[in-house]
């Protein structure tokens, strides 16, 4: 099976997975992410062609979309759903959704923080077990930057099972837990005052498809649901519908 994976949330990332429907793990075929948060809608769907291009696939060959539904802000969220929708449609290929900060919870398991560095994605899986963060022994957070002072984050289980959110909040407002992603980088001082600690090696973890991948595959082979397509905005939108406009005396 092959398996399109999409998340915006963060960063522009796409990622093609072949997956075989009885096992819990898929191999990552050819990824893409960039950290460029301008420029979502023109950089995916350029960078989704290729990667079908560069594995000799055509989009009849997709077998399921999956996308990351945030949080993230609105215009980089939209882009990724909009595109999965638009390409779903198209091919008429299965597509559901999955809460982008699973991504990095996934990375935390699997002791593999995604930089984004470059364009090409890279993964720390064929490190040294030494070379490794250590896995969670209680319960963590995973949290990103949601602008304006405040952070997107969700609390897990040891195991990785999604135990409260997502949210935003500030910093200091924050369960005092182990702390991952790129919001424990940013908000490190705050996050500390709160009593909660930043894990090495995550300070700058962000969604990335090819995680979202892994995460929607490792669900979907314990038999259980993923989500919708309905975006985790969390806020309200800061445009407003204009009111009615004032009559003149």
């Amino acid at each position: 099976m092959i398996l399109l994976a999409i998340d915006t949330s963060a960063i522009a990332s796409a990622a093609i997975l072949r997956w075989h429907g009885d096992e819990r793990e898929a191999s990552v075929l050819a990824e893409f992410a960039t950290e460029d948060t301008k420029s979502h809608a023109e950089v995916l769907a350029p960078a989704i062609r290729a990667l079908l291009a560069e594995q000799d696939l055509t989009g009849a060959a997709v077998d399921r979309i999956v996308v990351g539904v945030g949080p993230g802000p609105f215009t980089g969220l939209r882009s990724g759903i909009a595109t999965a929708r638009a390409l779903a449609f198209a091919w008429g290929t299965p597509l559901a959704g999955l809460m982008s900060l699973d991504a990095i919870a996934w990375d935390v398991l699997a002791g593999t923080p995604a930089q984004a560095d470059s364009v090409r994605s890279t993964s720390t899986l064929g490190a040294p077990d030494g070379q490794r963060p250590a896995p969670p022994s209680s319960d963590f957070l995973v949290a990103t930057d949601a602008r304006r002072r405040e952070v997107y984050w969700a609390r897990y289980t040891a195991a990785g099972a999604l135990a409260d959110g997502p949210h935003v909040a500030y910093p200091d407002a924050l369960p005092a837990l182990p702390v991952y992603g790129s919001g424990a980088g940013i908000y490190g001082e705050k996050l500390a005052e709160a009593g909660a600690a930043v894990v090495p090696g995550f300070e700058r973890a962000q969604p990335t498809a090819a995680s979202l991948g892994h995460a929607a595959v490792e669900r979907l082979a314990r038999g259980e649901a993923l989500l919708d397509t309905a975006p985790k905005y969390l806020r309200e939108s800061d445009a407003q519908v204009p009111g009615p406009r004032k009559k003149a005396l």
